[in-house]
């Protein structure tokens, strides 16, 4: 049974016989710890040992148990445990993701949006300029024999029901020659004001002589433009024409032009390529321009019925390359009269294998 057989003692007061060891009777007692108690148990059974090596030591005691409880873990101890690590790794993760400074100090939340202001429509200046010049055009030309063709051209642009007379006494002869649209100042509700200006030509009728029976041809008056505030409205998509226009004056003169600066010219040059710019001027009048370009050029020839007159002054601009630019002034006739123009031209050196010469390259009205 493994357990230690009863002690006896002699005369001498020697041990048993049986090999029992020496603990049995008279065992040590048991330190508090149990590691340090089984340490001494072991250290005691290895020095008996060797004089009975081949008995089994008895423990001096039963054991009193395991140094240790086990004790079985609940799922629910296991879960909480896991869930507690996994929260932590969480918590870190998102740290290092959003980072710390924003839990510390939060951002400002952004001031909110300022409501999106609902962009209006462009007014349609464009339609409202073609239907203000067709009214003008009707309005202001006017004869005493087509009365009913005035009103249907104006009836064309007019409200319904609308007075199509617009206040004409159905007297008199005018002719408009010219209908220019101009500005449109929009007003509210859809309203809007296009200023038109208007050529116009007056027709006096002569009275016949006395004596005779047919009346001399109608004299013409001087032409002269005129504006004319047409009052407009759109509504749908449409414009139509509010009510009666008014009448307003034209300067005099344009406004001021501002300051531009002084080309600088090459007297060189331009003495180099005078007679090749007087050639082309010629060739442009006759219609015929290709001998007298430069290769790759296309420049279109001006209509029968002008004549070259003559190169008045010819001045190519300071600089420096194969390509230059100058200015010409030109004679021209036309419908009887002399007419004198400006021409921006540009000239491109042609090289051959034993000589070079400058030849037209392109050619623009007026000196910018």
């Amino acid at each position: 049974m493994g357990l230690p057989e009863p002690s006896g003692k002699g005369e001498a007061g020697e041990k048993s016989t049986t090999g029992a060891p020496q603990q049995a009777e008279a065992a040590p007692p048991r330190p508090v710890n149990p590691w340090e108690s089984a340490g001494a148990e072991l250290r005691q059974q290895t020095a008996t040992g060797g004089a009975e090596s081949g008995t089994r030591p008895a423990p001096s005691r039963p054991p009193s148990g395991t140094p240790w409880t086990p004790q079985d873990e609940r799922s629910g101890a296991v879960f909480a445990r896991r869930f507690g690590r996994g929260l932590v790794w969480f918590v870190v993760v998102l740290a290092a993701i959003t980072g710390v400074r924003a839990w510390v100090i939060p951002p400002k939340a952004p001031a909110p949006k300022a409501p999106a202001a609902k962009a209006e429509a462009a007014y349609p200046d464009e339609a409202a300029q073609a239907v203000a010049a067709r009214f003008a055009r009707a309005y202001l030309g006017w004869d005493e024999g087509k009365a009913e063709e005035r009103e249907q051209l104006l009836a064309s642009v007019l409200p319904p029901d609308a007075d199509a007379t617009m206040g004409w006494d159905g007297r008199g002869h005018q002719d408009v020659l010219a209908v220019q649209p101009g500005a449109v100042t929009e007003a509210k509700n859809g309203q809007a004001r296009v200023r038109v200006e208007v050529l116009l030509r007056p027709v006096i009728e002569a009275e016949p002589a006395k004596g005779k029976k047919k009346a001399p041809a109608p004299a013409e008056q001087p032409a002269r433009w005129v504006g004319l505030d047409v009052p407009v409205v759109e509504s749908s998509g449409q414009i139509a024409v509010t009510g009666r226009p008014g009448l307003v004056g034209i300067p005099e003169h344009g406004p001021k032009a501002p300051d531009t600066p002084t080309t600088q010219t090459d007297p060189e040059l331009s003495t180099q390529t005078e007679g090749a710019v007087d050639k082309f001027f010629a060739a442009y009048a006759a219609g015929d321009t290709d001998a007298v370009t430069a290769p790759g050029a296309s420049v279109p020839a001006l209509p029968a019925g002008v004549e070259y007159k003559g190169l008045v002054s010819w001045s190519a601009d300071s600089g420096g390359g194969d390509t230059r630019t100058g200015t010409a002034l030109v004679s021209w006739s036309l419908a009887g009269a002399s007419v004198e123009q400006v021409y921006r031209v540009t000239i491109t050196r042609v090289s051959t294998s034993d000589a070079h010469r400058w030849q037209v390259d392109d050619v623009r009205g007026g000196s910018t």
